[in-house]
């Protein structure tokens, strides 16, 4: 038994208090309405109406049953209300990760654009390395994450890419910090310092062969997973990391300066499961891209020949 349709049509009858009229107004005839309303009285074993006279009258029991009836319809709309805000994905919980290097500016302003887009929608937000994401995207613990290229999970879809233009972090005191860019070359025999490999292992191999094949073999690779370790390890010298220049902007004792040639470029997209995805994902994805293309702009370098164009080194197969 459909309780919920046949309490609808009893509603409407107890509104009308004429089966006719009721019939009209639920576009249906009013045979069907009766038999209905006689199946509900069948059901619940009580007389909803008395039809005794002429006009149609509520019982004792029709009463007592119409507010519980209306409340409980209403509750359904509620409830139908709520599960298509979640289908649209404007509303539940959003579970999503980033890298533990985005600047806090850029946090702000894509949890502040997800608040506008959808401020029924409760993000729970994780500090997540590229390659912890992508595990615990494929387990089905994490709905939506910002990953660092290449991404090697065929299972996983992919949201508009964003390309970071990479420069190498150094002193400000250092000979190669006079230049208005540098030569990767020319850094053959510092330490390179970088996040461990683990924490996105693609990326990591790809950064240590470009860096190879333009002239830098580093002395030794020295993991940071902390920005503050990271510029401290630079600033104790014989190290240099390689970070977009937004990096740069939290330590003023540090300089960036873009690579000649052909610089390195981090490629960022969202990433969500290919298979019974948040409805959410993609707009975190769209606004993400979004964000993350606002904030890619490299501070203005030191006078001097304008600079060259940045061609991307690092392209992924369509």
């Amino acid at each position: 038994m459909d309780l919920l349709r046949h309490l609808r049509h009893f509603v409407v009858v107890a509104d009308e208090l004429h089966f006719g009229r009721a019939a009209e107004r639920l576009g249906m005839a009013q045979p069907p309405l009766s038999q209905s309303v006689q199946r509900l009285e069948r059901e619940l074993a009580v007389e909803l109406f008395d039809r005794s006279r002429r006009q149609v009258r509520l019982t004792t029991a029709g009463q007592l049953l119409l507010g519980e009836a209306e409340e409980l319809l209403a509750g359904e709309g509620r409830l139908r209300n709520l599960m298509r805000q979640v289908r649209d994905g404007v509303s539940g919980v959003l579970r999503a990760g980033v890298p533990p290097e985005t600047p806090a500016v850029t946090l702000r302003e894509l949890l502040d654009r997800l608040v506008e887009r959808a401020p029924g929608l409760d993000v729970d937000l994780h500090e997540l390395t590229s390659g912890e994401q992508e595990r615990m995207l494929s387990e089905g613990r994490l709905d939506v994450g910002l990953l660092h290229h290449p991404v090697t999970d065929d299972g996983l879809r992919l949201g508009a890419a964003v390309d970071v233009p990479l420069g190498v972090l150094l002193p400000r005191a250092s000979a190669l910090a006079r230049g208005r860019e540098v030569e990767l070359a020319a850094l053959a025999g510092l330490d390179l310092v970088t996040a461990p490999r683990a924490t996105a292992p693609g990326w990591h191999d790809h950064l240590l062969e470009v860096c190879r094949r333009h002239g830098f073999t580093p002395g030794r690779v020295r993991p940071a997973r902390n920005p503050e370790f990271l510029f401290g390890l630079v600033l104790a010298g014989g190290g240099v990391a390689v970070e977009p220049a937004a990096t740069a902007r939290r330590e003023p004792r540090i300089a960036w300066r873009p690579v000649a040639g052909s610089p390195l470029v981090r490629r960022t997209s969202a990433a969500w499961p290919r298979r019974a995805a948040h409805p959410a994902a993609p707009m975190f994805g769209q606004l993400a891209a979004e964000v993350l293309a606002d904030g890619s702009e490299p501070p203005a370098p030191p006078p001097g020949p304008a600079p060259r164009p940045w061609p991307v080194l690092f392209d992924e197969p369509a």
